[in-house]
């Protein structure tokens, strides 16, 4: 299970070290390179609530299977094709493999494993759920040293094939006799109100916020939430049910997911640029220099259920989310002469926070829903990690760049062309190889500034959340279990 969560958590950040490659031999323009990545995160958080439904009634071994064909089949083809459209289109193929595959692998695991041992288990799932970015970074990086970009997408489609092979052998099935039905209406709605909303944001940062086809993705998610809500109000069994989110533990479980993959995600993708633009890392360095703050995620995630088990999921939740501010201030204050040290400094608690925080979030969504929906309870989860860590790239990284192309204007040398400094803000890469003279120290300290708003606008948020959850989250996973109960009878 956690090799299956490993092969479709890495996906993204491994073919991010290797997109220069690939734009140098298919031509893929910027546009294109962006929904290289995207199109597979758009159909990821689109299709979870159904996938994790289907898994709970026609048996989670088969949809897990069935998923890890489609990812290495999307992967393979990938790898051979050499057109960014068939790029993309093979993306989105494995994304729909990913979303069979995610939610189904935590819902094993929660119906599998005793209650004594369950903590254990959720506490490794959630360790490699955070971690999976580093590991790609870091396979992909060893691979970029020796092959071209299409061993990117051999090595993800190889591990999925061995991961399905494996799982024939030795994951037991299970499904619930209680299921319900397929909620197909409401299936069908909840993924249209995720795509748009994930496409939107994904959009906004090239398009504009006011763009008309950013505005209608919007207005699409929004309008077939309404409907969702309405129809899953009335559905005599719904694929989820609204009323859960009157259930403080469910909601505020959401909520930290969310708020927690929206800082981590921007934050990956901020601090890869500073390693690789600013202090000079190769990609491989860089995914080396990560691998302490995955260590540390991986370590305190299969201690922290222990924990919760111990004191309730408040403290837990709250300390995590103040450690991640924490560790985000501290790479707030980076610049273009900071120590490897310093960066260091800001990740561990970063990575501590993570698994501190995500343990009692995750555990409170489980509890709020039975057995026979715990692929539901999982792919909800899954859904509030990829929409909660698309935003906070789509919104920190606009953070990010308003404040370079900001600072790139007030600053750049009076004497150069206009024509150089609009190329220079397109972004650091492209200031740095118009020159590494007055030009490239601007853009440089440009994009500090720039780092330095977004990751105070992380911290801030943080700050909120954990205000929030230590007001409205409960003690412990039985108190979640009983508001669910009473709330969806009522």
């Amino acid at each position: 299970m956690l090799v299956a969560l490993a092969v479709v958590v890495s996906a993204v950040p491994s073919l991010n070290v290797a997109l220069p490659g690939l734009a140098r031999d298919t031509g893929a323009d910027q546009t294109q390179l962006q929904w290289i990545v995207d199109a597979y995160a758009l159909v990821f958080a689109g299709l979870l609530l159904p996938a994790g439904a289907i898994g709970d009634r026609f048996g989670r071994k088969p949809v897990l299977v069935v998923g890890l064909a489609v990812f290495a089949l999307g992967a393979f083809c990938a790898a051979a094709v050499d057109s960014p459209e068939a790029v993309i289109a093979c993306r989105g193929v494995s994304g729909v493999g990913a979303a069979l595959v995610m939610p189904t692998t935590l819902s094993i695991i929660t119906s599998s494993f005793s209650a004594a041992e369950r903590g254990k288990a959720v506490g490794a799932w959630i360790g490699v759920a955070g971690a999976g970015a580093v590991f790609g970074l870091l396979t992909s990086g060893l691979l970029l040293e020796w092959f071209a970009w299409p061993s990117v997408f051999v090595f993800g489609g190889l591990l999925a094939a061995l991961t399905l092979a494996a799982a024939v052998f030795v994951i037991p099935d299970s499904r619930e006799a209680g299921a319900p039905r397929i909620d197909s209406v409401g299936g069908l709605l909840s993924s249209l109100a995720l795509a748009g909303i994930v496409y939107a944001t994904i959009e906004g940062p090239h398009r504009g916020w006011t763009d008309p086809v950013t505005l209608g993705g919007y207005g699409l998610g929004l309008v077939c939430a309404v409907l969702w809500l309405a129809w899953s109000l009335r559905a005599a069994e719904p694929m989820l049910d609204p009323r859960l989110l009157r259930v403080r533990g469910f909601a505020a479980g959401v909520l930290s997911i969310t708020v927690q993959f929206f800082v981590f995600f921007g934050m990956v993708f901020i601090v890869l640029q500073y390693l690789q633009l600013v202090l000079g890392y190769t990609a491989l360095e860089a995914g080396l220099a990560m691998t302490p703050m995955g260590l540390v995620l991986g370590g305190v995630s299969r201690r922290a259920p222990h924990l919760v088990a111990r004191v309730g999921g408040r403290i837990p939740a709250v300390v995590g989310l103040l450690l991640i501010a924490a560790g985000v201030l501290v790479l707030a204050g980076l610049d273009a002469g900071s120590s490897y040290w310093l960066v260091l400094a800001g990740l561990l608690p970063v990575g501590a926070g993570m698994a501190l925080a995500t343990a009692p979030a995750t555990t409170s969504i489980v509890a709020a829903l039975p057995g026979r929906k715990q692929g539901v309870a999982s792919a909800v989860n899954d859904a509030a990690r990829e929409v909660g860590g698309t935003l906070g790239i789509a919104v920190l990284g606009s953070v990010l760049n308003d404040g370079y192309r900001q600072g790139v204007a007030d600053h750049a040398p009076p004497q150069l062309p206009d024509g150089a400094v609009h190329a220079a803000q397109e972004s650091l890469a492209v200031a740095l190889r118009l020159g590494e003279g007055q030009l490239g120290r601007v853009a440089v300290e440009a994009f500090v500034d720039g780092y330095g708003m977004a990751y105070l606008t992380s911290a801030g948020v943080l700050a909120v959340t954990a205000v929030a959850i230590s007001a409205l989250g409960p003690k412990r996973a039985a108190e979640t279990e009983a508001e669910a109960a009473e709330s969806t009878v009522s």
